[in-house]
C-alpha cells in the first residue's frame, strides 16, 4: 500500500511570504551591485577629474561655465577659491590684451554692390546654426549703414528688445552691451562703459578710466571693435557703439586658441563683419538641456570665421541673448521670465533716418542711477 504523507501543503499566504523574501534578497543584491558600480565609477571618475590632463580641462570648463552665471561662487567647489580668483583675473587680462592689436580691415564701398541691388538682395537673412552643444541663429545684415543703437523709452528702467523693435519701427534687433546687474536682478537701465548712438555720446560711465573696449560701427558702416579712448572714437566717427569684450577676430585672425580658452559654455551673442561690409550677428541659445546647452567663445569665433568675418567681438550674452525679427522673438531666451530689460540693442531699419532715438540718460549722472531699483 502506498501511503500518502500527512504533512500539510503550504498555503498561499506562506508561498507569498516566501516569494517576497526572495524578491527582497534579489533587490538587496541588485542594489548592492548598483552601489558598488557607482562607487567604482565615482572613484574612477574622481581620479580622472583630479589626476589627468583631460579631467582637469573638463573641471576648468565646468568652472568657466559657472563663472558666466549668477552662481559664479559655485566654481570654487570645483577648482578652489584661489584658482577661481586667478582664473577670472587671467581672463580679464587676456581680454584686455586681445583688444590692443590695430585693426586694418576695410570694407567695400558702397556696402551693397550694384549687382546685388539689381538682384533685390534682402536687407537681412537669418539662418539656423547648430553644433555639438548649441543651437542658434546667424543674422546677416547686408547694409551696415542700416543699423542703429536703440535705447530705452523711459528713465529708470531698461526695455525689452522686442519692445524697442516695435516702438521704433525696426525690422530686427539683437541685444547689445552690458549693464550693472546686482544679484542678477538689475533693472537694465545702467550701462557699463559708454553708449554711442547716431554719432552722439549718450552715456559715459568710464569714471576715471581713459578708454574702454567697444563694439560698434562708424559712419561708413565699418565695424569697430577694440580698446579705444573717447577721443579716438570721436576721431574715427563712430556712430553706434557699446562697451563689451572680448574681441574675437582681428584682421581675419581668430584670437581664441581653443575651447579651453573659450570662457565656458553659455547662451551668447556676438557681432562680426565680412570684407564686403555685411554685418553678422550670432545668437546662440543655452542652459536648456535637450535643446541647446550653449557655446563657448571658440565656438562663436569659428561660426564667424566660417562665414567670412574679418573682425568680430563678443556682446552681452546669458539671459540677455535675444534675436527679434518682424516683432517676433526668433530664439529661445534662457531666462525663465522671458526677455530681459536691457539698456541697449542693435536695431536694423529699412529707413534708419526716420528713427527717433533720444538720449534717455541726458542730465543723469551714472553714480546717481540705481541699477537695482524696480
Amino acid at each position: 500500500m502506498i501511503r500518502v504523507s500527512e504533512r500539510p501543503l503550504p498555503n498561499r499566504s506562506v508561498r507569498r511570504q516566501s516569494g517576497r523574501r526572495q524578491q527582497r534578497r534579489r533587490l538587496r543584491k541588485a542594489t548592492l551591485h548598483v552601489l558598488v558600480f557607482f562607487l567604482i565609477a565615482g572613484l574612477t571618475g574622481g581620479g580622472w577629474l583630479m589626476f589627468t590632463s583631460s579631467g582637469e580641462e573638463f573641471r576648468y570648463r565646468i568652472a568657466d561655465t559657472l563663472i558666466t552665471t549668477q552662481h559664479r561662487h559655485w566654481a570654487k567647489y570645483i577648482i578652489g577659491q584661489d584658482e577661481l580668483d586667478k582664473r577670472v583675473a587671467e581672463y580679464q587680462a587676456r581680454f584686455e590684451q586681445m583688444g590692443e592689436e590695430t585693426d586694418h580691415h576695410t570694407i567695400q564701398t558702397p556696402a551693397i554692390p550694384v549687382a546685388a541691388v539689381q538682384e533685390e538682395q534682402p536687407l537681412i537673412e537669418i539662418e539656423e546654426v547648430s553644433g555639438k552643444s548649441y543651437h542658434g541663429f546667424v543674422m546677416t545684415v547686408h547694409d551696415p549703414t542700416k543699423i542703429r543703437l536703440g535705447v530705452p523709452a523711459q528713465q529708470g528702467k531698461g526695455e525689452k528688445v522686442s519692445s524697442m523693435v516695435k516702438r521704433l519701427g525696426a525690422v530686427a534687433g539683437v541685444n547689445g552691451g552690458g549693464f550693472a546687474d546686482p544679484n542678477w536682478k538689475g533693472n537694465g537701465f545702467k550701462p557699463i562703459g559708454v553708449v554711442i548712438s547716431q554719432g552722439k555720446l549718450f552715456y559715459n560711465g568710464l569714471g576715471k578710466k581713459a578708454s574702454t573696449q567697444i563694439v560698434g560701427i562708424d559712419k561708413q558702416g565699418k565695424m569697430i571693435a577694440g580698446h579705444y579712448s573717447l577721443e579716438e572714437l570721436n576721431r574715427m566717427e563712430v556712430q553706434e557703439a557699446v562697451t563689451f569684450q572680448p574681441r574675437l577676430i582681428v584682421n581675419g585672425k581668430g584670437l581664441i586658441r581653443n575651447h579651453a580658452e573659450g570662457w565656458g559654455i553659455a547662451p551668447r551673442t556676438a557681432m562680426g563683419q565680412r570684407a564686403d561690409g555685411a554685418i553678422l550677428f550670432v545668437i546662440i541659445d543655452g542652459r536648456q538641456p535637450g535643446y541647446s546647452i550653449g557655446a563657448d567663445l571658440y565656438d562663436m569665433q569659428n561660426i564667424l570665421l566660417e562665414r567670412g568675418a574679418v573682425i568680430a567681438a563678443n556682446l552681452d550674452g546669458g539671459s540677455s541673448t535675444v534675436l527679434v525679427h518682424n516683432e517676433a522673438i526668433v530664439n529661445k531666451p534662457s531666462s525663465e521670465y522671458g526677455e530681459r530689460y536691457l539698456p541697449t540693442a542693435f536695431l536694423v531699419f529699412e529707413h534708419p533716418e526716420q528713427a527717433n532715438i533720444p538720449n534717455i540718460w541726458e542730465g543723469l549722472r551714472p553714480e546717481n542711477i540705481d541699477a537695482g531699483k524696480k
